[in-house]
């Protein structure tokens, strides 16, 4: 079954499902959404996706109400696409979330932790990450989830040291390596002597100093490495350099609990560079919000809108 969080069908079924319940429904809305409905056979089955998500997160409900009550601040449109990013949102992390329900390794938001592996291997988790560990006779494995670790292998050339995540796997050639997942993007930087990285993309070799990124669009090109600001999070700090805001929110995202919600796409684009304590991802946002044409609103712990000021 396709993510939620990207099946643009089961998208626009959230949003009529979100609509459609909305006391202020017109006739024209109603022959607006039969037509919809009756245009193509997969539009049933996305609505009955978006019911069970909505039965599922309960949780969710009055956050949603409240943003049905704040249409002074945004559109009715806008309100009833940020409820269904909502709940997609919550069903993306129900389904991921399976994956890893048996991880060896997990930490919670806001949480770093260093665990040693049987060989003697080293690994720090940031927050919110998890990790599972599949040593064998001729290989040691491990996957990586979600979130971000840092490796400092051992040497053992009978058995490779071998990092999956996402669509891409990293073999560690005898070093201090970081590996981030997050928002369906891998990026891997080194620290320490070289990583080897393919998948569904050409293997690339990635030496010290250097760092690479892939995910569903392919591979990046490598690119000089700034290993400050790459290693920031082991010292609780989150560091941007000219990095896109809908990532900078995605990063910020991983530090606190709730959702981030940019509501207009135009403003992901806009460079951010500055410098936060990721034990204070509140005070990050505020700062943003602050120095960029952004607003916030909250719609209670789960939920944070962001706006165009």
């Amino acid at each position: 079954m396709e993510d939620e969080s990207t099946d643009p069908v089961v998208l626009e079924a959230l949003e009529w499902f979100v609509r459609m319940r909305d006391d202020k429904i017109t006739a024209e809305d109603r022959r607006a959404f039969e037509a919809w409905l009756a245009e193509d056979p997969d539009h049933a089955a996305a609505l009955a996706r978006a019911e069970t998500l909505w039965r599922r997160f309960d949780i969710v409900k009055p956050e949603l109400e409240r943003l049905h009550r704040a249409q002074s601040v945004f559109s009715r449109r806008n309100v009833i696409l940020g409820s269904a990013v909502v709940l997609i949102g919550a069903g993306a992390i129900y389904l991921r979330n399976r994956d890893d329900l048996f991880a060896d390794y997990k930490t919670d938001v806001g949480e770093r932790r260093t665990v040693s592996l049987e060989d003697g291997t080293s690994v720090e988790l940031g927050s919110y990450s998890a990790l599972s560990v599949d040593f064998m006779p001729t290989e040691r494995r491990v996957r990586l989830h979600r979130g971000q670790a840092f490796f400092e292998t051992t040497a053992d050339p009978a058995r490779p040291f071998l990092v999956d995540a996402a669509n891409g796997v990293m073999q560690a050639l005898g070093t201090k390596f970081d590996v981030k997942f997050v928002d369906d993007l891998v990026t891997v930087v080194v620290s320490e002597h070289a990583v080897m990285v393919w998948g569904a993309f050409p293997a690339v070799t990635v030496e010290q100093g250097w760092q690479v990124s892939f995910g569903r669009n392919g591979q990046s090109a490598l690119m000089r490495a700034d290993l400050k600001t790459a290693e920031a999070w082991r010292r609780d700090q989150i560091i941007f350099q000219d990095v896109p805001l809908r990532r900078v929110l995605a990063e910020i995202g991983r530090y606190r609990r709730g959702r981030i919600v940019l509501m207009d796409n135009s403003l992901g684009a806009i460079p951010v560079t500055a410098i936060f304590s990721a034990k204070q991802p509140e005070n990050a946002l505020q700062t943003l919000a602050e120095t960029l044409p952004i607003r916030l609103f909250s719609a209670g712990p789960l939920l944070t809108i962001v706006y165009p000021a």
